[in-house]
């Protein structure tokens, strides 16, 4: 049984080239569990970088898509993640398009080998906790992007994981949006102690107001020259900073000093 202080997730030294690009260049972080006395509380790791920094390469590679060319990727109970142990919200929400909600949830318990009646109960329990229930008969053309986005982060749980990975689910949405999927992702986490939300994205604001760990993407410079290859170049302990588990983050005043601070050093990333 794991506790407070385990690790839930180990990312070691992952390196990785395109072509004769070096994209990720030994990035280490670990997701560490978390307790809040009287209350479930998962863990929401924020991997913020400005665009083309190799974000989504570095998701791919702990989602088990892509191959490192060195380090590794294990869970909690120090295994190699593979294709499917995960997770994944891409960027796109690829739901079926000519199959309802309620069907979409059905289909993912279906293939994740629940019986009929089971995946049935399953899509049932999760439209209600993700207030989908009056758009169960839709199709993805019909919904918002913040209810497709609710749709696809429903169907990778209706076979429970652990870890979930999330590729920049705060682009394209309007501010009301956006303050919907932040809180849908708070209450999605804190389902479970040993939940885990790992997203990438470059939105600095939206990365603070949800996540308890923040881990700064970028490139070395030497001379003045970048270094090719992704490093972790900072981490911030937002529950440490006061910054987390908390309404109204946003309006305290240490919030917007580091917001400051952290758009002034994305251009030196």
């Amino acid at each position: 049984m794991k506790g407070a202080g385990d690790v839930l997730l180990d990312v070691k030294d992952v390196r990785l080239r395109l072509g004769n690009a070096q994209v990720l260049g030994g990035i280490s972080f670990q997701v560490i569990d978390r307790v809040r006395e009287g209350t479930t509380t998962g863990q929401v790791v924020a991997l913020l970088g400005p665009s083309g920094v190799g974000k989504t390469r570095l998701f791919r590679v702990i989602a088990g898509l892509d191959e490192p060319d060195a380090g590794t990727v294990r869970d909690k109970d120090n295994r190699p993640l593979r294709a499917g142990d995960v997770g994944v919200v891409f960027q796109d929400y690829p739901l079926l398009k000519h199959r309802t909600v309620v069907q979409n949830l059905e289909i993912a318990g279906t293939v994740a080998g629940m019986s009929p009646e089971t995946s049935k109960k399953r899509a049932s329990e999760l439209l209600e906790t993700f207030k989908l229930g009056d758009r169960s008969d839709f199709y993805p053309a019909q919904l918002s992007g913040g209810q497709r986005q609710r749709v696809a982060i429903a169907q990778q749980i209706v076979q429970p994981r652990q870890l979930l990975l999330m590729d920049e689910p705060f682009s394209g949405l309007d501010p009301a949006a956006l303050e919907d999927v932040a809180k849908l992702i708070v209450d999605v986490v804190n389902l479970d102690d040993l939940y885990t939300i790992v997203l990438v994205t470059h939105d600095i604001r939206a990365a603070m107001t949800v996540s308890d760990t923040m881990h700064m993407l970028g490139r070395d410079r030497k001379d003045g020259k970048i270094v090719p290859g992704a490093k972790v170049q900072e981490s911030f302990d937002m529950v440490k900073l006061g910054l987390a588990w908390q309404r109204d983050i946003q309006e305290m005043p240490e919030f917007t000093k580091l917001e400051k601070e952290l758009k002034a050093r994305f251009r030196t990333l």
